[in-house]
């Protein structure tokens, strides 16, 4: 059985507003910045830009980080939660969200070896 991680999304309001998904992934935080807000609509897929691994410790953090320094605006978080991983390749991710906005299996599917990705949730299929 594999075992629950931490999950976040941060609105930042940096030189364009973009969503920072954070997965606990390995001691870090594999992280996506996401040009529109993550849908919960199965029919919405996103953009989602593979950025630097960041810290467990950034998981939650909300304020302002300063003019001048790297990713200067406001962050907020805008959900938080765990995660569990279902499926793992170099070119995709299936995970199943308990977040407080965002929950249910999500997808992230690498597109031609490039720092792109489509982050979206997957459709329910009858049993």
């Amino acid at each position: 059985m594999k075992k629950e991680k931490i999950y976040s999304v941060q609105e930042h309001h940096a030189t364009h507003l973009h969503w920072d998904l954070r997965l606990e992934m390995n001691g870090v935080l594999k992280s996506w910045a996401i040009p529109k807000e993550p849908s919960k609509d199965p029919k919405v897929k996103r953009l989602a830009v593979a950025v630097e691994d960041h810290p467990l410790s950034y998981a939650f953090f909300e304020g302002e980080i300063a003019e001048g320094s790297y990713g200067a605006g406001k962050v907020k978080l805008w959900d938080k939660g765990i995660y569990k991983l279902i499926e793992e390749s170099s070119n995709k991710y299936v995970i199943n969200i308990k977040g407080t906005k965002l929950k249910g299996t999500y997808c992230l599917i690498r597109l031609k070896e490039s720092k792109n990705w489509l982050f979206f949730k997957k459709k329910r299929t009858k049993a």
